[in-house]
């Protein structure tokens, strides 16, 4: 099977999810988008797709589950 990529990343002052090119996003908090993004790998994983997840660190600033601090 193939393997499924999902990134979190800031998007405008939101947060969202890009996999196979395609943005996903209008998360409020980068744990919103984590746990969207956890979902869809679940259902790959199902499939029997290779999943990888990745998620940036807290910046400097950045409040845990609350919006980025830009």
């Amino acid at each position: 099977m193939g393997l499924a990529q999902y990134s979190v990343i800031p998007v405008d002052g939101e947060w969202g999810v890009l996999h196979d090119g395609n943005l996903n996003g209008g998360y409020a908090t980068k744990e919103a988008a984590f746990e969207s993004a956890a979902a869809a790998a679940s259902l790959a994983i199902r499939e029997g797709h290779e999943v990888h997840v990745s998620v940036p660190a807290r910046e400097e600033g950045e409040a845990a589950l609350t919006h980025r601090a830009w």
